[in-house]
């Protein structure tokens, strides 16, 4: 069995179909701050050891580990949608999170811990809601939303409660209500809500240009000129199809570790910003890559592939039902003009399920 540094234990999923992972995760070790409910801050850590990996020859079927239990252990599954990665923690006993910011950043490093983009917490729901949904990043910030977290968040809730068929979840979210459904084919289709167009509350201190919204305004960063519009899908993005020169971007040639952070972190966005840069195929086919606010370069992001079709319908680049191509693969998004809804369909898979001491 190797042995490496960090004191986690899991198990790859079957193929077969696997029974509800409740008991697995019923027993919370619950930490309490008089901090904000929203953000939990202690000086306490996860102890780093040791690693052991073994894929078990048993069936998923039989709990010897699924039931295991033991005090100040953290028992999480691992999702990920179109390779955004998440550890996700059930959280149903409490609003208080299962682990702090701290402990957060240190579970997702991807040299000295499980490694994810961020960790989900499943708690209890309020004011008509079935959940609430809470994420902190993987550098301990909190976001508002996270579109492929909340695929991921629907397909665990599904397992949770092992339910079966299509299903339908009222989810409160710090972007507002988010209703993720599981389709027949195990995709989940998300209504994201209406997209927030009024440069204030994006927020950005870019001056509006198109009936109270920021589109293909110019923004300058190191120097260069770079056409930006502005939308909140529930937490800010600035998509790019071009710099002021006017060439349409080939996006695999953009360094994104370099701009990206400068795009994020520009005086212009009070709240930081996400940053899609997005390459034209067709009126309905994008291909984008995203460096995400308090993630940096992912796989995908969901609320960023919304963004980029509003703005690639403000801009008239495409139509309001595009494929959008991302790194970890393609997301169905319509941008429907009756209801001026976004929906959002995609892909969420189970990884392996984990265990690590806190």
């Amino acid at each position: 069995m190797p042995t490496s540094s960090l004191p986690l234990a899991f198990s790859l999923p079957s193929r077969r179909s696997l029974p509800s992972i409740s008991p697995f995760l019923r027993h919370p070790k619950l930490y309490h701050s008089k901090s904000s409910p929203f953000l939990r801050n202690p000086s306490i850590g996860p102890r780093f050891a040791s690693i052991s990996v073994d894929a078990p020859k048993m069936a998923p079927s039989q709990p010897s580990f699924l039931d295991h239990k033991e005090s100040g252990v953290l028992r999480f599954v691992k999702y990920h949608g179109l390779g955004n990665d998440f550890i996700m923690v059930d959280n149903r006993e409490s609003m208080e999170p299962r682990v702090t910011p701290e402990q957060a950043m240190k579970i997702c490093n991807r040299n000295f811990g499980v490694g994810a983009d961020g960790v989900i917490f499943v708690m209890p729901g309020f004011n008509g809601t079935d959940y609430t949904m809470r994420i902190f990043n993987s550098d301990g910030s909190e976001p508002e939303m996270c579109g492929n977290g909340v695929r991921c968040f629907a397909r665990f809730i599904v397992e949770l409660e092992n339910l079966h068929g299509t299903q339908r979840f009222r989810i409160h979210t710090g972007a507002g209500l988010i209703i993720p459904e599981i389709q027949n084919d195990g995709k989940v289709k998300v209504d994201m809500g209406q997209p927030i167009l009024l440069a204030p509350d994006v927020p950005t201190k870019l001056p509006a240009n198109h009936k109270g919204a920021v589109v293909r305004a110019e923004v300058l960063v190191d120097g260069i000129g770079w056409n930006v519009t502005c939308v909140s899908m529930g937490n800010p993005h600035c998509v790019t199809f071009s710099t002021k020169q006017g060439e349409p971007l080939q996006v695999d040639d953009i360094q994104l570790e370099e701009v990206g952070p400068k795009f994020e972190h520009h005086e212009m966005f009070p709240s930081r910003t996400n940053t899609e840069f997005v390459q034209v195929f067709s009126r309905s086919h994008l291909k984008m890559r995203v460096w995400e606010r308090g993630a940096g370069a992912t796989l995908a992001c969901g609320t960023g592939a919304c963004a980029v079709v509003v703005a690639a319908v403000l801009e008239g680049h495409a139509e309001r039902i595009c494929t959008v191509d991302l790194p970890g693969g393609p997301l169905e998004i319509e941008w429907r003009e009756e209801d001026n809804h976004v929906y959002m369909t995609g892909p969420a898979e189970k990884v392996f399920y984990g265990s690590i001491p806190l």
